[in-house]
C-alpha cells in the first residue's frame, strides 16, 4: 500500500524518498488503522517553506474580503463533510461522535474559522494607528513567510494544525500556512486540509495559501522553527517538545508561541465547602473527567483549608473518581500517566484512589486522586505541579490561610486559575488575599466555575504565564487578538498617501473600522470633525 499522498505548493503528491512511514492506531482497539503515512525527509520541507514564502508575497496584494471568503468557504466544506471528518476522529483518538466531535468540536470549529474571516473583513487587528501632526502612519500587517502550525493530539478538529485556532488566526492575518499534522489522527487531518485546499482553489487564493506534512523527523522540525524562510511558529503540545523547538527558534531570531502545561490550580475556600460540598466535588470531577482527563484546563491542583469540611470534601471527591476509567488518546497517555503519578507520590503525594494502568483492551489509566499536606507541597512546589495528562488530581491541604498564601505564591504559570467562595461573603476576607496572588500566575481568573470551557470569545485569554505558554502577552483563542502573534508592526513615516495601504490612508477603507488618529479611537476618516 503506497502512503498517503502530502500538500505541497497546491499538488497533492506522493512524498519523495521518506524517511519512514507510519499508521495511526485506535486508541479502543489498540489495533493499527489501514493508512500509512509518510515521514517527509528534509528537502520536502523546505520545499514547502519556499513555497510557503512564495505565496505570502502573493498574498500581500489579496483583499481581506478575498481571505474572508475562503475562511467562510474553509468553514462551509468541513460541514459538508461532517460526517466523514467525525467517523475518521473518532477511529483515530476515541474521541465520541456524539457528542463531543459532530455537535461540540466541528460547530466550534466553523464558528471559530467565521470569526476569523469576520476579523479579516473588518480588520480592526490591524490597530491602524495615525499621527497626522508627524505624518506618522503604522498598522499590524502579515509576516514575511509562511506560519508553521504544530497541531495537538486531543483536539482533532478544533486546534488541528489545518483548522484550529492558530491557523485561523494566521489565515486570517493574511499568512499562508504550513501544518504539520498530528501523529495521533493523520487521517483526519488530510480530510480537514481537503476541505481547506478546496475552498483555496474555489476563491483563488495562492495555491500554497494550506501546505500540510505529516510528520518530520526531529531534526528537521527544529530546522522548520529556525529556519530563514519562515514567518512564525504556533505550536501546542508537551513542554518538552516545546522548548526545544523554542531554544530553536530562539536561536534563529523567530517568533515562536508555545501553549505547553498547566495543571490549573482549583482553590476552594472554606464557606464554599460549608455551603455546597457535595455541588463542588460533582463540579471538580465533571471537569476532571472531561475528554477523560485530556485537557489543557483540567483542573490537576486543588487547594483547600485543612479542616472537616475539607477532608469531608476529599472523599466526596475520591468516591466520584473511583468510576470507571476512559479510553486515552494513545499508548503514549498511559506511559506519561504513570510517569507524572511516580514523580508526584515520590515527592511526598500520598495515594487515595487509583494509580495504576487498566489491563483491559483500549489504552486506560485509573482515575487517580492525590492528597499532599501544605508543608509537603512547600517542600517540593516544582515536582509537586507535575502535569498529568489524563483524569488525575492532588488535593493539598493548607494548615491556614497564611500558608494557603505561601502556596499560591508558589504556583508556576498556568492557563487558569479558579477560586471558590460562599455565595453569602463569607470568604470574601480570604478570597482579597488569596485571588490576587492567583491573578498574577494565570491567563484566566475563574470564579465559582472550574475551567475546562475555552469559549472563543474576543475577551478570551487562552494563554497565561511561562510554563503555560512561551510568552504572557499573548493567547491562542480569542479574535482578533490571537492574529497579532502572526502579524509584523510596520511604521510609515511620511510616506505620500497613494503609496500607504488602505488602512492608513485617510478615508476609512471599510467606514467601520476603528483606528487610533491623533489620540483617539474612531471609524472616521482623517480630517472628518
Amino acid at each position: 500500500m503506497a502512503p498517503e499522498p502530502i500538500l505541497i505548493d497546491g499538488h497533492w503528491r506522493a512524498a519523495d524518498d521518506p524517511v519512514d512511514t507510519f499508521t495511526a492506531v485506535n486508541p479502543t482497539t489498540e489495533t493499527p488503522l489501514p493508512a500509512e503515512y509518510p515521514v517527509s525527509n528534509w528537502a520536502e520541507a523546505e520545499a514547502a517553506l519556499k513555497a510557503g514564502a512564495e505565496a505570502a508575497e502573493d498574498l500581500r496584494t489579496v483583499e481581506p474580503e478575498a481571505i474572508a471568503a475562503f475562511l467562510e468557504a474553509f468553514a462551509d466544506n468541513l460541514e459538508a463533510q461532517a460526517d466523514e471528518i467525525c467517523r475518521l476522529a473518532q477511529r483515530e483518538t476515541a474521541l465520541p461522535v456524539e457528542p463531543r466531535l459532530r455537535s461540540v468540536e466541528l460547530p466550534r470549529t466553523t464558528d471559530q474559522l467565521r470569526q476569523a474571516a469576520e476579523a479579516a473583513r473588518e480588520r480592526a487587528w490591524c490597530q491602524a494607528t495615525i499621527d497626522t501632526a508627524r505624518n506618522i502612519r503604522s498598522m499590524y500587517a502579515p509576516l514575511d513567510g509562511p506560519v508553521v502550525v504544530f497541531g495537538p493530539n486531543n483536539f482533532p478538529l478544533a486546534f488541528n494544525s489545518v483548522s484550529g485556532g492558530d491557523a485561523a488566526a494566521a489565515l486570517a492575518a493574511g499568512n499562508p500556512v504550513l501544518a504539520k499534522a498530528n501523529t495521533g489522527h493523520p487521517g483526519t487531518t488530510r480530510l480537514l486540509t481537503e476541505a481547506a485546499f478546496g475552498a483555496v482553489q474555489s476563491t483563488g487564493l495562492p495555491p500554497a495559501t494550506v501546505q500540510m506534512l505529516y510528520r518530520t523527523t526531529h531534526d528537521a522540525g527544529l530546522k522548520l522553527v529556525s529556519h530563514p524562510l519562515v514567518g512564525a511558529t504556533g505550536f501546542t503540545g508537551s513542554r518538552s517538545a516545546g522548548l526545544r523547538l523554542k531554544a530553536a527558534a530562539d536561536q534563529a531570531g523567530k517568533p515562536i508561541y508555545l501553549e505547553m502545561s498547566a495543571v490549573n490550580p482549583v482553590f476552594v475556600l472554606p464557606g464554599a465547602l460549608a455551603e455546597r460540598l457535595e455541588q463542588v466535588a460533582d463540579e471538580l470531577f465533571a471537569s476532571c473527567s472531561l475528554g477523560t482527563g485530556q485537557f489543557c484546563t483540567k483542573p490537576g491542583l486543588v487547594i483547600v483549608l485543612a479542616s472537616e469540611h475539607s477532608r469531608a470534601f476529599l472523599a466526596a471527591v475520591a468516591a466520584r473518581f473511583r468510576s470507571p476509567a476512559g479510553i486515552l488518546l494513545g499508548e503514549g497517555g498511559v506511559r506519561t500517566i504513570a510517569q507524572a503519578v511516580r514523580r508526584l507520590r515520590e515527592h511526598g503525594a500520598e495515594l487515595v484512589v487509583g494509580g495504576d494502568e487498566v489491563d483491559e483492551l483500549g489504552y486506560r489509566y485509573e482515575n487517580t486522586l492525590l492528597r499532599a499536606s501544605g508543608a509537603q507541597f512547600l517542600a517540593h512546589p516544582q515536582a509537586l505541579q507535575t502535569e498529568a495528562f489524563g483524569v488525575v488530581s492532588l488535593v493539598v491541604f493548607a494548615a491556614d490561610a497564611a500558608q494557603m498564601a505561601a502556596i499560591a505564591r508558589c504556583l508556576e504559570g498556568n492557563l487558569t486559575g479558579s477560586v471558590y467562595t460562599h455565595t453569602a461573603g463569607d470568604d470574601d476576607a480570604l478570597y482579597d488575599r488569596i485571588a490576587p496572588l492567583v491573578r498574577q500566575r494565570v491567563g484566566r481568573l475563574l470564579n465559582d466555575k472550574m475551567p475546562t470551557g475555552v469559549a472563543v470569545s474576543p475577551a478570551m485569554n487562552h494563554g497565561g504565564p511561562y510554563p503555560a505558554t512561551g510568552h504572557s502577552g499573548f493567547t491562542a483563542v480569542g479574535l482578533p487578538a490571537s492574529m497579532l502573534r502572526f502579524g509584523a508592526l510596520h511604521c510609515y513615516d511620511q510616506v505620500r498617501h497613494p503609496r500607504l495601504p488602505p488602512e492608513l490612508q485617510d478615508r476609512n477603507p471599510t467606514g467601520r473600522m476603528w483606528r487610533y488618529i491623533d489620540g483617539a479611537w474612531t471609524q472616521r476618516d482623517v480630517g472628518d470633525g
